[in-house]
């Protein structure tokens, strides 16, 4: 046990240094980076929206499509995938008002999910760019505009990606949770990950995509249940950089009860473990670029639960007196730094983000003890559902977040 203790602090130190220089550096380069200045003349862009049943949604989303202000050709997309409530009717309604909006009707196929839906109106647009909103997301209107302009000016770029924020985010204690989990991991580590590497993630919404960049790289996964990030590492595979532009705002809904987070996340942490899968089994994802790329995106949930175990086995060691050792340093002010750490990353994305207030402050202190120990029960979930899954070999069942 005495040699096992330092290896294992020394993995867990390095583990927490490595998030804590991604923040900083996602501060820096918030701080100092400016929008990329205006083109002299802007790609034609589609924006693929995959609607199935979001009819308590999808009115205010076509309004901000109507809002955006972009001065190249543009047409919407609204890929309804066989809605039974009034979603058609929704879009039919929007079509008639906004000529560059259009309600197509996607044929019923396998395997269900957002892939498949996004990859028939991929074959629907030849549009340079590719755009992709959720049902349930309301861009900034100046957002596409930031993002096909730093997509087009950095060098070597197969799109770009913007920020994504909690639309209910005070609704309560889970949805402040869930906002300031994006501050920090979706937003801090995704711009701290590209100033120091040149990595970006696709993060499902708010994105765009050269067209001449998608197509090579076989659009989208259709059986993939996070489609967005296998399609970063096949991007990646084919040199495409993903620059991150945080001026690029779009909000979107959150789940606002525990059953629904629950079923969203256990399908975003399964789509990782199928790419660890993918990594094994795909020769182009072999290549040492693209593996490290697919680390970063995996620490975001994988690592960050590695992490957490560690932490909390030290904790247990620490309080029970399992483990003794001679060293000057307790195993519980180990635990406690970590803690320390995690709450300055929460503080800090607050800050940033104009979300300081007494209620964030006091959820911070807690999320380490509470919201963030859930990872742990979702890693085991997952992986048992995904075992199930290849064990059978059947298509993987895409489970549509519930809208309130």
């Amino acid at each position: 046990m005495s040699v096992i203790l330092p290896v294992i602090a020394a993995l867990f130190w390095l583990l927490l240094l490595y998030y804590s220089v991604l923040c900083v550096a996602g501060l820096a380069f918030r701080s100092k980076t400016a929008p990329s200045p205006p083109l002299d003349e802007y790609p034609s862009v589609a924006i693929l929206i995959a609607a199935y049943n979001e009819e308590k949604v999808l009115a205010q989303t076509l309004d901000a499509m109507a809002r955006l202000k972009y001065d190249g050709p543009l047409t919407v997309y609204v890929l309804n995938d066989s809605s039974s409530d009034a979603t058609g009717d929704i879009a039919d309604y929007y079509a008639s008002m906004f000529p560059h909006i259009r309600h197509v009707k996607v044929p019923p196929g396998t395997p269900k999910g957002k892939g498949r839906v996004l990859n028939y109106g991929l074959t629907l647009a030849r549009e340079q760019y590719i755009a992709v909103y959720d049902a349930d997301n309301q861009p900034e209107p100046d957002a596409l505009r930031l993002l096909i302009e730093a997509a087009v000016q950095t060098p070597g770029a197969a799109g770009a990606v913007g920020y994504v924020k909690t639309l209910n985010a005070e609704k309560n204690g889970l949805t402040r949770m869930i906002a300031l989990e994006f501050a920090v991991f979706q937003l801090l580590m995704q711009c701290g990950r590209w100033y120091l590497f040149g990595l970006g993630t696709l993060t499902g919404t708010n994105l765009v995509v050269k067209r001449e960049a998608i197509v090579p790289a076989g659009g989208w996964d259709s059986s993939a249940l996070a489609e967005d990030a296998d399609l970063s590492i096949s991007l990646a595979a084919l040199g495409g950089k993903l620059p991150i532009v945080p001026q690029a705002r779009s909000w979107e809904q959150e789940p606002q009860t525990f059953a629904v987070w629950l079923r969203q996340r256990t399908r975003w942490m399964q789509g990782n473990l199928q790419l660890i899968g993918k990594m094994f089994e795909q020769p182009a994802w072999r290549e040492r670029h693209v593996v490290l790329h697919a680390v970063h995106i995996l620490s975001i949930y994988i690592v960050f639960a590695a992490v957490l175990f560690i932490s909390d086995a030290w904790f247990l060691l620490g309080v029970l007196g399992i483990v003794h050792t001679s060293y000057t340093v307790p195993l519980l002010l180990l635990w406690f730094e970590a803690w320390l750490i995690y709450v300055i990353q929460l503080l800090s994305a607050e800050v940033a983000d104009d979300m300081a207030s007494p209620v964030n402050l006091a959820v911070s202190f807690i999320m380490y003890v509470t919201y963030s120990q859930l990872w742990l029960f979702l890693l085991v979930r997952a992986a048992v559902l995904e075992y199930k899954r290849r064990r059978v070999n059947v298509e993987p069942v895409w489970d549509k977040t519930l809208r309130f």
